[in-house]
């Protein structure tokens, strides 16, 4: 059995005025929160829970804060953060209903501030639907989830966790580790050692990082002059289709790299541990903003949850040192360019190798080290930013079924 976490997609079906106002009375009430503990730079939640406790929230949403601030503060300043910032509740905020005799089957529970709540109908992506009743049977864990608001439809993510089985018998001493290393120039490197020891088959997706990096340009320039023309709405739907571009980039690559474990006889992937990454995370406050805002979390999870449905398992890995070490004598060497790694020990073969291959051969090491771990922090996430931008759900009976009229106990 493996331990698998996935994000759940949910779309809220059609809202009446008063469930619209109070989700968007939640939602300016959390990001002014936000924005307050960020200008007060709080980096404990003791601190963060003396700003946000006087805010009309639910606790769910304020212990979500709590946790969240702190962890970004390095990194952003108040005015970086976006007005697209999704609202974040922690796992005991929601409550799924199933009603299958209804047009519209599920139901979702929102906090709005202390006593009150919104029922709200959701249509949930339909491939993840043994998912959420899982969930809904207790057989999966919940998690953190986010509310946020695209192009005037309300969304929300659930996170949920659950044991799922794993196809290969082979124990870890007989599986041949492949490193994958994310970055900023090659969005993903995969690589593994042949019988011999040498990294072989190295994959490089270096066109799709130019791709997300031009993508990524593109939104945050043009929504700066956008949003000083006034023009929020354009800015938004601007917005959301390049966003939409990018994470078709993710789903492709992460698919692929899963294809090229499925090539190798009794794999498994090795990723480097986000919360070891965001700890070690400290470039300057430039460097900091790009790599937060980088989908590290993003990708991670998506090659975790295809990787297990496929049968192949996952570790995870302590990241210290890995773009640094060589990966044939194991001396720290330097950088001189994003691409390039270059070896200091006069004793090594090794002189200027490609810097994201030697990344990723020396994250497939760690796994024969025993330094691997199970999975990841529960909480991992990567960026104020990106915090909204999972792909949302695209279900082609979602809007024919909102025609419909809602039953049951929730329709108001």
């Amino acid at each position: 059995m493996t331990e698998l976490t996935k994000t759940l997609e949910l779309k809220l079906v059609q809202p009446n005025a008063h469930k619209r106002q109070k989700l968007r009375e939640t939602r300016e009430a959390y990001q002014q929160a936000l924005q307050d503990a960020f200008e007060a730079q709080c980096t404990t939640q003791t601190e963060a829970n003396d700003v946000v406790v006087n805010y009309d929230l639910s606790g769910y949403a304020k212990n979500a804060l709590k946790k969240y601030v702190p962890q970004l503060t390095t990194a952003y300043n108040a005015g970086e953060l976006h007005d697209d910032h999704p609202v974040r509740f922690t796992n005991e905020g929601l409550r799924i209903d199933h009603k299958p005799e209804n047009a519209i089957e599920w139901y979702i529970k929102i906090p709005h501030h202390e006593d009150y709540h919104l029922w709200m109908p959701a249509q949930p992506n339909p491939e993840q639907r043994d998912w959420l009743e899982a969930l809904n049977a207790g057989d999966a864990e919940m998690g953190e989830s986010r509310l946020f608001e695209r192009n005037g439809t309300w969304y929300l993510h659930v996170t949920a966790t659950r044991d799922v089985e794993t196809s290969s018998g082979a124990s870890a001493e007989e599986r041949t580790p492949i490193g994958v290393d994310i970055g900023e120039a090659s969005l993903v490197t995969v690589c593994h050692r042949d019988d011999d020891g040498s990294p072989t088959a190295p994959t490089l997706w270096a066109d799709e990082g130019k791709t997300v990096r031009r993508l990524r340009k593109t939104y945050f320039t043009a929504k700066r002059r956008l949003q000083k023309r006034g023009s929020e709405r354009i800015a938004e739907s601007f917005g959301a289709d390049l966003w939409s571009q990018i994470d078709d980039v993710f789903h492709r690559v992460t698919r692929e790299v899963v294809e090229y474990a499925e090539s190798v006889e009794n794999p498994v992937l090795v990723l480097e541990d986000l919360t070891y990454i965001r700890e070690s995370m400290d470039y300057g406050k430039y460097m900091n903003r790009r790599l937060h805002g980088w989908g590290f979390a993003k990708l991670h999870a998506q090659i975790r949850y295809k990787a297990v449905e496929n049968g192949i398992p996952v570790a995870t890995v302590n990241p210290r040192n890995t773009p640094k070490e060589c990966h044939a004598c194991g001396d720290i060497g330097y950088r001189p360019g994003q691409a390039t790694f270059r070896c200091t020990s006069d004793d090594c073969w090794v002189g200027e190798y490609q810097a994201d291959v030697n990344g990723a051969a020396n994250i497939a090491d760690r796994y024969l080290s025993g330094e691997s771990r199970s999975r990841e922090h529960p909480n991992d996430d990567d960026s104020a930013e990106d915090g909204a931008r999972l792909t949302a759900p695209q279900d082609s009976q979602a809007d024919a079924e909102a025609q419909h009229e809602t039953l049951g106990t929730y329709a108001s």
